[in-house]
């Protein structure tokens, strides 16, 4: 698929913040989100004005019109929050969402418009007839999300459950902008970087005085981790990455957690992982917890088994070993596969430079999609981010951006985030992909791990959800609109696609020679990767069940770090490290709050979906079309548990999630020589 290079279109001047300015000044920004909110308003003055019999037309239309303006300054003032290069816009983009969520509150809260919506009759016939399903399932969720934040209290409950949501947005950004700006340094030297690759080694020559410095950013952290054979660099470097917002963000955080407890209580719910499942396709904490409880029992057996044949294997290198310290669990498991797998993880990196891998993704998903992107040259809020528009069948249905290497300021972790909320017949879906790869800067090709690339196919996921489900006629049922606990199906459904070796083999070329990746190395490649997933299903547990109980309890009295640590020594058996405040830079506590659950519920979906693919045809089969138009192209237009059952025919089952767990153990392992 070539990418072409033309000349976009000037889009709509009031569409995107930076083409007012709003990514260089602070005034510009905040003149184009006033001028957002005050359409915002217009269109919610107009609802409630409505005389006469309400209508999905003359109510529904006017109601999300409103959204659509919430939901624009929303997107793009979390963008410029965690991408301006300037502080003070980031600073004023802080202010801005804020300021937003703020409003979205009050709208949450608002009884005349939940009353105009309960009012709309939605059982007649005509123009939108046809529709009826999208439209009640809109109505009715809508509906259901204004019980669920108390729009049927008195007015000073209200007022005071606006008052606390509004302290929980301004405590949820703080967090995560110390997160995104307490990034850390390092000290070391040459010696310590033994087993570090030759380009890292060549990016990070010593000073005059014999010094490196490295920072805490993921190009820089992720190495050192997995293959420094010094074990002091790699606890320093462990340490500093899990302590950067720390001790700010410990005190916001508890009382991040005590504000959503009372939000809880004020509304009648036991504890907050309750009110915030309460919307979701799992429904409660309760039945969290049931799933939690499958997945731990699914998982313990292989994960001993890993356990005991790493330590073994660390003993043969180092006999005074009694234990592996949770600093050393990747660096273990990186030697281990090298080992039992004849398979170094730094001997595919030749193969997978950035540029390449953007195309490879990029080819995947048009040949999947039935799709076609086209590089365009326009301009976004900062000169590295590059800019496509996705056409289907030669028609423009979208844009996206793609910041993709990490600079000074700029948030450091992966996401994809909605820019322009699409809506049929009034502005095409938009959304960026926010990611710290490595390269980026001039003679660093970016040379990737495959776990980078794996995370890339993830992303892009999110991104494809978001444009082809982006074409409703809806703003509230557009892209991502689904429940919380589904929207990571579509991204760890594209993950599986790399496992594919003729698909890697189209983009997997040396820098250097060209040579196509080996059939034997993407062999040991998979068999090295499908190696500790069992671990990796622990560390989901752990997350997963940190999350859920800081907010399913009272948060008087909680002890951050001994909650975290005794949770972490009865899932794993690596050895905690005192000092380690991960809870501090655990940004998806913002986020998803208790329901980290997510990434493990939609793993099971989600292998369920690709098991529906032809293994020897996966872009070629009908599942791909079937699954674009019966989920993708959605939307939120239908319940995820709708949409489940509309591509498999029933419910997702657990079988296919239990052989990819229990894959590696197919067989014998080879044994791990010293």
């Amino acid at each position: 698929m070539p990418v072409e290079n033309i000349d976009a279109a000037a889009p709509t001047e009031d569409l995107h913040a930076w083409e007012a300015g709003g990514a260089d000044s602070a005034e510009a920004l905040s003149a184009w989100v006033g001028a957002r909110l005050a359409a915002y308003e217009e269109a919610l003055a107009a609802l409630l004005a409505v005389e006469g019999e309400r209508t999905p037309e003359n109510s529904l239309r006017l109601y999300d019109a409103a959204i659509e303006q919430l939901s624009l300054a929303g997107a793009q003032t979390g963008i410029l929050n965690s991408v301006a290069a300037d502080k003070v816009v980031r600073d004023q983009a802080q202010m801005e969402a804020q300021r937003v969520a703020q409003a979205a509150s009050a709208l949450s809260l608002n009884r005349a418009v939940y009353e105009a919506l309960a009012a709309i009759n939605l059982g007649g016939a005509g123009a939108l007839a046809g529709a009826g399903a999208a439209i009640k399932h809109y109505v009715e969720r809508t509906l259901l999300s204004y019980r669920l934040a108390g729009v049927d209290k008195d007015q000073a409950t209200r007022d005071h459950l606006q008052s606390l949501h509004e302290r929980a947005t301004h405590l949820s950004l703080e967090f995560n902008r110390n997160i995104q700006e307490g990034a850390k340094t390092i000290e070391t030297t040459e010696a310590e970087l033994d087993g570090l690759p030759e380009d890292y080694l060549a990016r990070h020559r010593p000073d005059a005085d014999g010094h490196i410095t490295l920072s805490t950013d993921p190009p820089e952290m992720q190495p050192v981790m997995t293959f420094a054979a010094n074990a002091a660099l790699r606890e320093r470097m462990f340490l500093a990455y899990n302590t950067r917002a720390y001790p700010a963000n410990r005190q916001i955080l508890l009382d991040l957690l005590a504000t959503r407890q009372e939000i809880a209580g004020v509304l009648g719910f036991r504890s907050w992982a309750d009110l915030a499942t309460a919307d979701q396709m799992m429904g409660s904490a309760a039945n969290v917890r049931e799933f939690i409880s499958k997945l731990a029992a699914a998982s313990l057996d292989g994960a001993r088994r890993e356990h005991e044949m790493i330590l073994e294997f660390a003993r043969k290198h180092q006999p005074e070993l009694t234990a592996i310290d949770i600093t050393s669990r990747g660096y273990w498991y990186e030697q281990f596969r090298r080992s039992a797998f004849d398979f170094d993880s730094q001997s595919v990196r030749p193969y997978f430079p950035y540029a390449q891998v953007e195309a490879g993704v990029l080819e995947t998903a048009a040949r999947l999609f039935k799709v076609e992107f086209r590089r365009v040259l326009t301009a976004a809020w900062h000169p590295a981010v590059s800019v496509f528009e996705v056409f289907d069948g030669g028609q423009n249905v979208g844009r996206f951006y793609l910041d993709m290497h990490p600079r000074e300021g700029k948030d450091k972790w992966f996401s994809a985030a909605p820019v322009v909320t699409g809506v049929r017949g009034r502005a095409l879906p938009e959304a960026a992909l926010i990611c710290n790869f490595p390269g980026g800067e001039e003679g660093d090709l970016g040379l990737l791990q495959y776990s980078d690339v794996v995370t890339f196919f993830h992303e892009f996921g999110h991104l494809m959800h978001a444009i082809l489900g982006g074409q409703t006629e809806w703003a509230g049922l557009s892209g991502f609109a689904t429940e919380g606990d589904f929207i990571e199906v579509p991204s760890q459904m594209l993950e599986e696609f790399f496992h594919d070796e003729k698909l890697l083999q189209a983009f997997a070329k040396h820098y250097q020679t060209g040579e196509t990746l080996p059939s034997e190395i993407i062999r040991k490649m998979k068999l090295a990767g499908a190696f500790g997933r069992a671990d990796w299903v622990r560390s989901q547990l752990y997350y997963t069940t940190l999350s859920l109980d800081l907010h399913d309890r009272n948060p008087a009295g909680l002890d951050l770090d001994s909650t975290s640590k005794q949770l972490y020594q009865s899932l794993q058996p690596w050895t905690w490290m005192e000092g380690n405040r991960m809870y501090a830079s655990f940004g998806h506590l913002t986020g998803y709050s208790s329901n980290y659950y997510t990434y493990a519920f939609d793993k099971v979906i989600a292998l369920d979906f690709f098991a529906q693919f032809d293994p020897e045809d996966l872009l070629g089969c009908d599942a791909g079309g079937r699954y674009r138009k019966l989920v993708l192209e959605q939307g939120g237009s239908k319940p995820g548990r709708q949409m489940v059952r509309d591509f498999l025919g029933r419910d997702e089952e657990f079988s296919s999630f239990s052989q990819w767990l229990n894959e590696e153990f197919e067989g014998e392992l080879p044994a791990a020589s010293s």
